[in-house]
C-alpha cells in the first residue's frame, strides 16, 4: 500500500498534500537495513458506556475473554481509522470514535508479539444505538454492558487495568501512556 493509498481519518485533500509536503522517502542510510527493524502490531478498540456508565463489552467466539468493540490496525491504516472500521464492522453501527484515552504498549507473550493498544472515546451510547447493533455471528457471540468490576474476572488483567485507565482518562480530559495496562508515574526514575 502506498502513502496515498493509506486509510486515515482526516481530510483527503489535507492527507494527499501532507504526504505530497513529505517529500520522498530518506534513503536507507544502510542498504537493507530497514528489513531488519522490528515490527510492532497495534491494536484500537473504542470505549462506548450505556447511560448508567457501563462499558459495552462484546464476547468473542474464538476466545474466553471479554473485549472492547475493535482490533488489529491493518498496514497503511492508522489507529483511529482501525478502530472505526473494527467498530462498524463488529457492530454494524458508525459511532462517534473520537479522543484519545489510552495508549498501552504489551510485551510479547506466548506467539504474540509486543504491540500498542489504542483506547479512542466512544461516547454514550443511545438505545437506538443499542438496538441497532449487529453482530457478525462468526466472530461475536454477543454484547453487553457492564461496570468493570462485574467484567474483572472475565478480563485479561493488562485489559481490565487498560479499561479502568481509559475510564479515568475520559473523566480527567487526558491521554494516558501505559505499559502493560499499568500507568507510568512521571516522577518515578526509570528502572535499571
Amino acid at each position: 500500500m502506498t502513502d496515498s493509498q493509506a486509510r486515515h481519518c482526516g481530510d483527503e485533500a489535507v492527507f494527499a498534500q501532507d504526504v505530497r509536503d513529505e517529500g520522498e522517502p530518506e534513503a536507507e542510510f544502510n542498504p537493507g537495513i530497514a528489513a531488519r527493524f522490528p515490527r510492532k502490531n497495534a491494536a484500537a478498540g473504542v470505549l462506548a458506556r450505556d447511560e448508567h456508565g457501563r462499558v459495552l463489552f462484546v464476547r468473542p467466539t474464538y476466545k474466553p475473554f471479554l473485549e472492547i468493540p475493535g482490533g488489529l490496525v491493518e498496514d497503511g491504516e492508522s489507529p483511529l481509522a482501525a478502530c472505526r472500521r473494527e467498530v462498524r464492522e463488529e457492530l454494524g453501527i458508525d459511532l462517534p470514535v473520537g479522543c484519545l484515552l489510552v495508549v498501552d504498549w504489551l510485551p510479547a507473550h506466548g506467539v504474540w508479539r509486543d504491540s500498542l493498544q489504542f483506547v479512542f472515546g466512544g461516547g454514550v451510547l443511545s438505545r437506538e444505538q443499542i438496538d441497532a447493533i449487529r453482530l457478525p455471528a462468526d466472530e461475536l457471540s454477543r454484547f453487553e454492558f457492564l461496570g468493570l468490576e462485574v467484567a474483572q474476572s472475565q478480563l485479561r488483567p493488562s485489559k481490565a487495568r487498560r479499561i479502568a485507565l481509559a475510564q479515568q482518562a475520559f473523566l480527567d480530559g487526558e491521554t494516558v501512556y501505559s505499559e502493560f495496562g499499568r500507568r507510568l508515574d512521571e516522577h518515578e526514575p526509570p528502572a535499571g
